[in-house]
């Protein structure tokens, strides 16, 4: 072996080894201990509901504004097969939905259905709207079906959903408290598998 190789192999393990020690020294100066917490909700931040329910727990009114008649009809029982509580309402949602025909579906909730809303979005593979009333007082969240609505997806399909989504995000203005965590991001309780 020629001096230039072994210079060449010598400075590479010294280049490792520097490395090795670098990567060391920073595990073990490593102080952080999980995500930070935060310390108190805006001023005028709206508490809400962030967690992830079972299906038995949400609430739904399920609206129709496509021209199918008996559409919510068969959604409705669709969702009641899945362990919703769900019931049909019958006429136009108020307010109406603009440009209804384009929309797969729109869902409308308050802050106590943050977390029941995100787990209803899943059942849309992420194609629904959103409409957050941040002065609804209940617990209900309304499914207004659009033109593009086809039909729901599997529970496989379900599932994945689910899971790409991952933890519910607050709507603007809004903050979660945890109960006995303090205030917290939201935690996705229930679908982790």
């Amino acid at each position: 072996m020629s001096f230039a190789r072994v210079r060449a192999l010598a400075l590479v393990g010294l280049l490792v080894v520097t490395a090795a020690v670098f990567v060391t020294i920073a595990l073990v100066k490593d102080r952080q201990t999980g995500p930070i917490k935060a310390n108190e909700c805006a001023q005028d931040a709206v508490i809400v509901n962030d967690r992830l329910p079972e299906e038995k727990q949400v609430n739904l009114n399920v609206f129709n504004a496509t021209s199918k008649p008996g559409l919510a009809g068969e959604i409705t029982n669709d969702f009641a097969s899945r362990g919703f509580k769900a019931t049909v309402q019958n006429g136009a949602p108020n307010p109406p939905v603009k440009k209804a025909n384009e929309k797969v579906a729109v869902i409308r909730f308050g802050p106590k259905a943050v977390g029941a809303a995100w787990l209803v979005r899943a059942y849309f593979l992420d194609k629904s709207e959103d409409e957050f009333d941040k002065n609804r007082q209940d617990d209900k969240v309304d499914v207004i079906l659009g033109g593009k609505f086809q039909q729901l997806p599997t529970v496989t399909e379900v599932k994945q959903s689910i899971g790409a989504l991952g933890n519910p995000e607050l709507p603007e203005g809004t903050c979660a408290e945890a109960p006995g965590r303090g205030l917290t991001g939201p935690r996705l309780d229930r679908a982790e598998a």
